[in-house]
């Protein structure tokens, strides 16, 4: 959600310009400040911000994007195994060089994304490699015994960037770079025979993310708590399955505008009858940041803001005499960037009994949380003092 000024918003950002007042009216009662989920010389990335953001060191416990999503799934990795993150996406040809066009293949449908999948499982699949389907343009890639000190590059971290420079390079990366280009045949095959498919904005696959198995302390183990995840990405839901979290599927939450918002909601609130904590991830924010349109993320924010927070809010007044709320991001994708950057993310900590209010700011958003004056260097110590007393 965080973001920076836009020259079209009269130098405010997307979460200053949008209409919040349900966190304007929480963050006046609320502990706010800035915190860092991204430390020192990791990538700026769902992966590494969300273990922080549940109080997971990254760099204590980060050993791939890839491997925690493979679990989502229910893959079973082994040891050995090397677990690739596998986008569909769009690459154009200009001038005679290729281009990021679209690192999610127009935010392809689940179920046409399977049908792609499916077909290059037949294509390349054997003893080495292996395939999985995962929600969207989101799928997975196992090599077995494979290498794993490769450099690879996020699509969306090349967008409108010539990919040449950023293909896997290293030990193997030749086995990586062939099969991509088995892929790119077969895609055009695909799209060529079914002409509900000739417009999709899919041409390729893209390898990146890569890691081995990871070993997450139970959640339970660390804080005491018993807890609930909620949300549309692998991503989040195989950090919630390793880390023991009761991860709960919400039918139509899709990490995009048109997600289920109120399904969301009301799986939080009734999670909670056996949970003490749950966490609802809202991807909108991010991925219209990617998009670069700052409209779009204007209207991501405004419905976390209607949505979320206030039926969140209202659903905890009316059920509960005590409760908290924390309200964080786990890194800023700007809209100027269309990718990650490393700035300090505002957050804010609600607690029903007692107020604690440790600055005079009546909104929440980027410049009235740098001027609350409050600081956290490091991010996986929040969730901590969320759970304080």
């Amino acid at each position: 959600m965080p973001d920076r000024p836009i020259k079209e918003l009269d130098g405010q950002t997307p979460l200053e310009a949008a209409n919040t007042p349900n966190m304007d009216e929480l963050v006046k009662l609320s502990e706010m400040g800035i915190v860092n989920h991204i430390p020192k010389g990791m990538k700026s990335g769902s992966d590494i911000g969300n273990l922080s953001v549940l109080g997971y060191d990254p760099n204590k416990y980060f050993t791939g994007r890839s491997p925690l999503e493979a679990e989502s799934i229910g893959i079973k990795l082994e040891p050995t195994d090397i677990c690739y993150r596998c986008n569909l996406v769009n690459i154009v040809n200009q001038n005679g060089k290729e281009y990021m066009d679209d690192h999610s293949a127009g935010h392809i449908e689940s179920e046409l994304s399977k049908r792609i999948i499916i077909e290059l499982k037949n294509e390349f699949e054997n003893d080495e490699f292996k395939i999985h389907h995962g929600v969207s343009y989101r799928h997975i890639l196992v090599w077995k015994n494979g290498m794993s000190n490769l450099e690879t590059t996020a699509p969306h971290d090349i967008l409108e960037k010539e990919i040449n420079p950023f293909l896997p390079t290293g030990p193997g990366s030749v086995r990586l770079r062939d099969l991509m280009r088995q892929a790119r045949i077969k895609i055009k095959k695909i799209k060529g025979s079914n002409p509900n498919m000739k417009n999709l904005k899919c041409s390729d696959i893209w390898l990146w993310g890569q890691g081995k198995k990871p070993n997450l302390p139970s959640f339970n183990s660390i804080h005491n708590i018993h807890g609930s995840m909620i949300s549309a990405v692998d991503l989040l839901k195989g950090i919630g399955k390793l880390a023991g979290l009761n991860v709960i599927e919400v039918e139509g939450a899709t990490g995009y505008l048109d997600t289920n918002y109120d399904g969301k909601v009301q799986s939080a609130l009734q999670s909670l009858i056996e949970n003490d904590f749950c966490m609802i991830h809202i991807e909108a924010p991010d991925e219209t940041g990617h998009e670069g349109d700052y409209k779009k993320k204007m209207q991501a924010i405004v419905d976390l803001d209607k949505k979320v927070i206030g039926p969140i809010y209202n659903g905890l007044k009316k059920e509960y005499n005590e409760y908290k709320i924390c309200i964080v991001s786990d890194h800023p994708t700007p809209v100027e960037l269309r990718t990650h950057s490393y700035e300090y993310v505002p957050y804010m900590i609600f607690d029903s009994r007692l107020p604690k209010i440790n600055h005079k700011q009546q909104t929440f958003n980027e410049k009235s949380a740098n001027e609350a004056d409050l600081i956290r260097d490091n991010g996986h110590e929040l969730i901590s003092t969320f759970f304080k007393n």
